[in-house]
């Protein structure tokens, strides 16, 4: 037994909707019920740089974070919250840089010293090239704003954590335990190169750079193998650092990362097994001593539903502590030292994530492969594979593709309040108070701000001091992206549909088969060569896994598939679908905007004549919404419980045949 136990991790929970109000009045409760560290949610206006009255951002406030457009905002997030005494994550990218300048400038009011300000910000763009879809600039910029914000946070904001590099988007995209680390190791390795090469950072001081970056991984419910996981992402780092970096120090050198367990794998279908998920989950990253996360959230059982409420995140926040306060897992070393079968698949997932970095950097690094395709197309492909093992049966999820029979769960016997629901009204608020700040603020400091700021854009300076000059002027988070837009450009990432193979073969007799006869057979009967099918993202919801499937799997079944990517506004939708002359439209939206968004692409396809055009829906949609949308005209709703991808395409086929007044077709199942 050791000599001492061991302190825990940080307990965390990943929070924050509505408004700063009503965040700052979350975050206090959960401090008071243990939680040891804050992890905020922001909303997706707010990460991909538009001001709440943007029209992008219609539908998008407040929904699946809190919005922050000011410092204003910033203040009353943390109003009595005191950040000098506070470890803080923020989950922000593209404007990370923006949001650690309002935060820098909020804990100044408050008295506090910056060096004793403790926390994380993401600041990782790469993975939102690749799954998550919150970038903004293209890459080169992109990786300017990453490395400027990480040398001025080790100059001046020591104890800061400046880059979270991150792979949990990776896993939810489709990455095999080898993507996953040697996409992430890349993306490290990309980054620390920029910093050494910048000249910011005095050679004898990588170190400094080195042992303040952090990573945030994805645990899935493979727990061995992610266990496994941990510990090769730990040895490989160790080595890297050592090696290509020669950083001596071994507390340096340390592989420092905190965990969300992976939220995309619980299920809508009896969501009651979501909690035995997550506990395995959270195995996977505390059981070995030398692989230990630092820190912990843990997403709430109905997750899948839609947004959690304070006693679902209380769940989660009392399954970490039961574990570290209950059982004996802080009072020993490492359990799995010298366990052969630990180490034997650490070292095969050593061996293939080596190779797989090697392949990476003699394409030129991550940013090449970013903008070549390669990453994204092989995520696609690796999640079609994956999807196609569980429509087959191959791969087992309890309660949706195997023990499906189930009784009435009492935790969902009334759907309306067993998630929380933004009052529809909170965005006409959050929009009236930003006009309030913009009319009481002093506009030739705010113009003189982001002037230098774009001068500053164009030359070679850090951008960190007049991102602070700004935030002090009262700028907007949409006018700081702004500016830098006007410099920088915009970006649009490859989908990886196009590049994505075949994942299920069209066999006779089987069921993609049969909806390709059944297409090829609707397309004969309305005179045209192939059905055409629009894949839209409406809103500024970035996570485009399932849209990108059921891309993948209609062009495997013989339609055109119009696929533009993400962060179309409902007009482009239009024009697109009318331009293209499409048989259906399929909008794909996790964020919860569809309430707003859908029924608008529907009024401006009856306005444009094309109001014949079946329009099917999917996301995480409660069942009351996805009746009020089929009500407005939807023809189909599908949410996560619809795993079938090819029985969706089987639906869509139909659904334009109904469209047309032609019998339905039998598909083989």
């Amino acid at each position: 037994m050791g000599a001492k136990r061991d302190r825990p991790w940080l307990m965390r929970t990943y929070a924050g909707h509505s408004t700063a109000e009503a965040s700052n009045e979350l975050y206090r409760r959960n401090l008071a019920k243990g939680q040891t560290g804050l992890s905020v949610a922001f909303d997706l206006p707010t990460q991909t740089g538009y001001d709440p009255d943007h029209i992008l951002a219609r539908g998008e406030v407040g929904r699946v974070g809190v919005p922050v457009a000011h410092l204003g905002d910033m203040r009353r997030l943390f109003q009595d919250i005191p950040l000098d005494r506070m470890n803080t994550s923020m989950t922000i990218n593209a404007t990370a840089m923006w949001l650690l300048a309002l935060y820098r400038t909020a804990a100044e009011e408050q008295g506090a010293d910056p060096a004793l300000l403790q926390g994380t910000t993401q600041n990782d763009i790469v993975k939102e090239y690749l799954s998550r879809g919150t970038y903004v600039f293209p890459p080169e910029p992109s990786l300017r704003l990453i490395t400027d914000t990480i040398t001025y946070a080790v100059n001046h904001i020591p104890k800061w954590n400046p880059i979270n590099i991150c792979s949990y988007h990776l896993q939810e995209a489709g990455a095999t335990p080898v993507q996953e680390i040697a996409y992430a190791m890349s993306t490290a390795i990309t980054v620390l190169d920029a910093v050494r090469d910048s000249g910011r950072i005095a050679p004898e001081r990588l170190g400094d750079v080195v042992a303040r970056i952090s990573f945030f991984v994805n645990a899935g419910v493979r727990f061995v193998e992610e266990m496994c996981k941990m510990r090769a992402f730990t040895q490989i780092w160790d080595r890297v650092t050592r090696e290509r970096y020669g950083i001596d120090n071994p507390k340096q050198r340390r592989f420092r990362y905190g965990v969300q367990v992976n939220s995309l794998g619980l299920t809508e279908a009896q969501p009651e097994n979501n909690v035995q998920r997550i506990v395995l989950e959270m195995l996977a990253v505390t059981l070995s001593r030398d692989a230990r996360a630092r820190a912990v959230q843990l997403p709430a059982w109905n997750e899948a539903l839609g947004l959690p409420r304070p006693w679902d995140q209380q769940w989660s926040l009392r399954i970490q502590q039961v574990l570290a306060e209950e059982s004996d897992l802080l009072e020993y070393e490492d359990i799995f030292n010298g366990s052969h079968v630990i180490e034997a698949r650490t070292g095969e997932l050593v061996e293939a994530s080596l190779a797989e970095m090697k392949r990476i950097e003699e394409m030129g690094g991550t940013m090449a492969a970013v903008a070549s395709g390669y990453l994204k197309s092989e995520l696609v492909a690796s999640h079609a594979r994956r999807r196609a093992r569980i429509e087959s049966g191959e791969e087992k999820i309890v309660g949706v593709n195997s023990y499906t029979s189930t009784e009435p769960s009492p935790l969902t016997a009334d759907l309306d309040t067993a998630i929380m629901t933004v009052d529809p009204e909170n965005e006409a608020r959050v929009v009236e108070a930003l006009k309030r700040w913009r009319a009481e603020r002093d506009e030739t400091a705010v113009r003189a701000a982001l002037d230098e700021l774009k001068r500053v854009a164009e030359g070679t300076g850090n951008l960190m001091n007049p991102s602070l000059a700004c935030a002090r002027a009262g700028v907007n988070t949409g006018e700081w992206a702004g500016a830098l837009r006007e410099v920088f450009g915009e970006y649009r990432a490859p989908t990886g549909v196009s590049g994505a193979p075949v994942a299920v073969a069209a066999e006779e007799g089987g069921h993609l088969a049969g909806v390709r006869r059944s297409a090829a057979a609707t397309a004969e009967q309305l005179g045209t060569g192939r059905l055409r099918l629009l894949v839209g993202k409406p809103g500024l919801d970035g996570h485009s896994n399932g849209a990108e499937q059921i891309a993948v799997r209609a062009r495997d079944a013989g339609f055109e598939v119009i696929y533009q990517g993400i962060r179309l506004t409902p007009e482009q939708i239009v024009s697109a679908a009318v331009a293209e002359d499409v048989h259906c439209v399929g909008l794909s939206i996790l964020s919860g905007s569809h309430a707003e968004l859908v029924p608008d692409v529907l009024e401006r396809l009856r306005a444009a004549g094309a109001g014949d055009i079946p329009v099917v829906v999917g996301g995480i949609i409660p069942a009351a919404d996805a009746a009020e949308l089929r009500a407005a005209g939807v023809a189909a709703v599908f949410t996560p419980k619809d795993f079938g991808i090819t029985d969706i395409i089987g639906r869509i086929v139909n659904e334009i045949r109904t469209a047309h007044k032609l019998d339905p077709l039998e598909v083989p199942s």
